[in-house]
């Protein structure tokens, strides 16, 4: 017999959200129904807590938060951080220059917050055209003369590195390239046109085990739904692995279900089927 569901780990942007960054009415029904079951529900995202939409951050059921890619756990309820995983400066540093040479406009997050070199920061329009993406990116990121500088100066560790990429084919090539790089950081991806790297323990599977053995569960306990490669490592964990319809292939494959997508309330769908035995 299955085990019963007691966490549910949800990427945030084509998972969860519509296109427009909200939470469906039918998804939100989903998401209090499993709350007043004592089930944890846990947003896990690549951004970190201040910049996940004020919908999601007003939900009043959510006490933790799986943020920057599982570089950091957050209590929000005590306001602490149970748990991360940083990119020392100096790597950072190394990881920009290599990004200098490539077509991108790029960025890091250090406590909490964004940082892009002013110059990167002018190009936003030429990489950026999803409206809701591109007003994200410059409303959370503060432009700086020079980020390697910026970060350098500083000596503060860094949470996430992001790239956006115009080309596509060469997005595509990046994702394969930039692992051999970069062998002790993770690379990932999170959205249609961009790159992340993090910390090599700094992912959602990694957060996922530290939570539920903060929590004493089991992971098999555990149900995520995601639709990036980002999201792979917390559905290859988690007992019941959720993908979303228009997921990434290699999720597709590892996934154990296959939901409808973020547009058709798939998160709704697959707590109705695995939390509460419901089959449409």
């Amino acid at each position: 017999m299955a085990q019963k569901i007691k966490l549910i780990l949800l990427d945030l942007d084509g998972t969860l959200l519509t296109r427009a960054k909200t939470i469906s009415p039918r998804n939100y029904a989903a998401l209090e129904r499993c709350a007043k079951a004592g089930i944890h529900i846990v947003p896990s995202t690549g951004r970190f807590y201040e910049g996940m939409p004020e919908v999601v951050r007003a939900l009043p059921f959510v006490r933790y938060v799986v943020a920057v890619n599982g570089a950091q756990v957050y209590d929000v309820k005590e306001d602490n951080v149970l748990c991360r995983a940083e990119i020392p400066p100096e790597q950072a540093a190394e990881v920009f220059r290599e990004l200098d040479t490539l077509p991108v406009i790029y960025d890091c997050y250090q406590n909490n917050w964004g940082y892009m070199s002013e110059r990167l920061y002018a190009r936003i329009d030429e990489f950026i055209t999803e409206p809701a993406v591109k007003r994200m990116v410059k409303e959370l990121r503060r432009p700086v003369p020079d980020l390697t500088d910026y970060i350098l100066s500083g000596q503060h560790s860094v949470q996430k590195i992001q790239m956006f990429f115009a080309d596509m084919n060469r997005r595509a090539a990046e994702l394969q390239r930039l692992p051999r790089v970069f062998p002790t950081l993770a690379v990932s991806s999170a959205i249609t046109n961009n790159i992340e790297i993090n910390a090599q323990k700094a992912n959602k599977g990694e957060a996922l085990r530290f939570l539920c053995r903060h929590l004493n569960l089991s992971t098999a306990e555990a149900m995520a739904m995601g639709d990036g490669t980002n999201d792979l490592s917390m559905i290859k964990v988690a007992g019941v692995g959720v993908a979303m319809a228009a997921a990434d292939p290699a999720l597709l494959t590892a996934a154990d279900f296959i939901t409808a997508d973020a547009e058709e309330d798939g998160v709704a769908r697959a707590i109705e089927r695995f939390c509460f035995h419901e089959v449409e």
